[in-house]
């Protein structure tokens, strides 16, 4: 009799799970209220949104600032923050929120704007051209590589390009992102590559992140082959741009001799890359 207890708890405990499963979401949307700055001094950004589910939840302004918006679980989330003594370099100001659900687990809205009064100074300018400069400099210029055969080193110049970016929880990266790179190896008997492979971000405490990576390769002479990598990031500027060290190891398979390894120092950005 007790067996036969069991079995049928055991019956009504699997049929009920699934339904269990189904009433937690798959993901908290949020849906923007208010996003204004007051004209009045103190200028305060005046925020309020909803979510589809309880939660607790940040706002992130022009990727540099941060604020708690609610520290509770709840559904509605409001938020006054004094902004006269923030610094800008654009009269539209761009902002992402982070929620987090009572599972733990991190969501982050879509991108949006907010208008900052006229009377409300920009400061900042040099930045601004520092950040184009530097925008130039990471799509034009390429990346010195140190390259170490079996017996000779050389000298090489790479560029990559990240191409297509996959939106992550993260905001300041992407959950990884798809990229083509040439790179030429002076004196080298192969000297000219192109790759195209994709690189994984992980955020780290203490640097920027760590990216393994996976290429594919080839010279259109036969010499093709795979590259497995794997980089740091080590700081930002311009609170866009992050300098990484990298480490790759290229082989041409089936071939014995072929491999060899390349050392690195870069700049990354997502500036040029389509986000999906």
């Amino acid at each position: 009799m007790k067996l036969k207890l069991l079995v049928l708890f055991f019956f009504i405990l699997v049929s009920v799970l699934p339904l269990i499963a189904q009433d937690e979401p798959d993901s908290v949307e949020v849906y923007l209220i208010d996003s204004f700055v007051t004209p009045e001094v103190p200028h305060t950004f005046v925020l309020s949104f909803f979510t589809s589910a309880a939660a607790t939840s940040q706002v992130i302004i022009d990727n540099n600032y941060t604020y708690s918006v609610s520290d509770e679980l709840t559904e509605s989330h409001k938020k006054d923050i004094d902004i006269s003594k923030l610094e800008f370099t654009t009269k539209n100001v761009p902002f992402v929120i982070l929620v987090k659900d009572s599972l733990g687990r991190e969501f982050k809205s879509d991108t949006y704007e907010f208008e900052l009064p006229e009377e409300l100074k920009i400061e900042g300018g040099s930045n601004f051209l520092l950040l184009c400069l530097f925008g130039t400099l990471d799509f034009v210029i390429p990346s010195p590589v140190y390259v170490k055969e079996k017996e000779d080193d050389y000298f090489s110049l790479t560029k990559e390009i990240p191409l297509i970016s996959i939106r992550g929880s993260n905001y300041r990266y992407p959950l990884g992102y798809f990229s083509a790179e040439y790179s030429h190896i002076f004196n080298a008997p192969v000297k000219n590559f192109l790759r195209v492979g994709y690189k994984h971000i992980i955020p780290l405490p203490g640097i920027e992140y760590v990216s393994p990576g996976f290429n594919g390769f080839t010279n259109f002479k036969g010499f093709n082959g795979i590259s497995p990598e794997l980089s740091l990031g080590l700081f930002r500027i311009a609170n866009t741009f992050t300098v990484y060290a990298r480490y790759r190891f290229n082989v041409k398979p089936g071939e014995t001799g072929s491999e060899f390894h390349e050392f690195s120092l870069g700049l990354y950005s997502s500036f040029f890359s389509l986000y999906f």
